[in-house]
């Protein structure tokens, strides 16, 4: 009789929790290994987009960069040109990478940066999207990588172009530095190649560096996969395409006869005439050096007529359509110039 009632009194109160801790240690990993492994695809049109939309944006802040400088003399900012890049570059990543947001291409495809490191401690997943992003050395790393790796190969480059380190036979260190650069150019071409195949194939980490700092491209928010309109790109793709066939174009054509041609047609001649004597013919501005090309002795700025002389051998003024054989100072004593030389 106190047996069966030994045997029917209830459980402890804690009996429930204390059995709850013991099985949650045993349940604890197999639901992470259900919830941690879901498969995600990211478009890799997105990826290689968002790539190309962020050379397009450097491009044009380069360009409206360069506007600047125009006033000044032609060709002196091309000897910095890999210093204006870098810092290009450096302000997109400090307004973007630094402060946690992603590139002006990786936002406009609704991409953001992942530490994939970090995703194997997570617990809870619950759309494979989720993750922090890269940490503070990450992205140290990545700026040194994209903008002081970038600038220090483009100038050791120029720097062995300019010295010719590859035709030097008198001295053997240039030389084997010169091979040593074309081999680590080689190494670096065939790792970057295997890395394409392996992306094309995974889909995850579109260069070396993404892939060396387990920086992963997903998606910002699970319901938008695209934020750039179709539209838009056809109509960038049309006008590229219509701009490409104007610059093919304009050089097959005789810019003096078709001034020769439409001169008839002109209101003002006298005026139009006086002003054509006054402003170089090739910027169309008072020159500021002035030059008179021989034998025709119409006056240039120095820099146009230089340039045009040295590009393009048999240059004919566009007036009167005369082969320029010398150049000579307006009002000066100095004697005749061959400007091809």
């Amino acid at each position: 009789m106190s047996s069966s009632n030994l045997s029917q009194q209830p459980p402890p109160e804690d009996e429930w929790f204390l059995t709850y801790l013991k099985l949650l240690p045993q349940w604890k990993p197999l639901a992470l290994s259900h919830q941690s492994t879901i498969p995600i695809s990211i478009s890799r049109v997105n990826q290689f987009d968002a790539a190309r939309l962020d050379i397009e944006m450097s491009a044009m802040l380069k360009e409206q960069l360069v506007k600047v400088f125009s006033l000044m003399k032609p060709g002196m900012l091309f000897q910095y040109e890999p210093e204006l890049d870098a810092f290009l570059e450096f302000l997109i990543w400090r307004f973007s990478i630094w402060v946690d947001k992603p590139t002006p291409g990786i936002a406009l495809m609704n991409l953001r940066y992942r530490d994939e490191r970090a995703m194997e401690s997570i617990g809870k997943v619950r759309t494979g999207l989720e993750g922090p992003g890269l940490t503070i050395a990450q992205k140290v790393w990545y700026c040194i990588a994209t903008v002081g790796g970038q600038y220090t190969w483009a100038r050791l480059q120029s720097f062995s172009a300019f010295r010719r380190w590859g035709d030097s036979e008198q001295r053997p260190l240039a030389r084997r530095a010169w091979i040593l650069i074309q081999r680590i150019e080689g190494l670096y071409k065939a790792a970057s190649f295997g890395n394409l195949l392996i992306f094309l194939y995974t889909g995850r980490f579109r260069n070396l560096i993404e892939r060396f700092l387990q920086a992963r491209l997903v998606y910002g928010s699970p319901n938008m996969n695209r934020a750039v309109s179709f539209e838009y790109m056809n109509r960038q793709l049309v006008w590229n395409e219509f701009s490409e066939m104007l610059l093919l174009l304009l050089p097959l054509l005789n810019s003096s006869s078709i001034k020769k041609f439409l001169s008839p047609f002109s209101k003002d001649k006298s005026s139009s005439s006086k002003v054509d004597d006054d402003t170089c013919p090739i910027c169309q501005a008072i020159p500021t050096i002035p030059f008179l090309a021989l034998p025709c002795q119409h006056r240039y700025c120095y820099y146009c007529l230089r340039t045009r002389c040295a590009a393009a051998p048999s240059f004919r003024c566009p007036k009167c359509s005369e082969l320029v054989v010398a150049m000579q100072r307006h009002g000066g004593l100095a004697g005749n110039t061959n400007p091809n030389q």
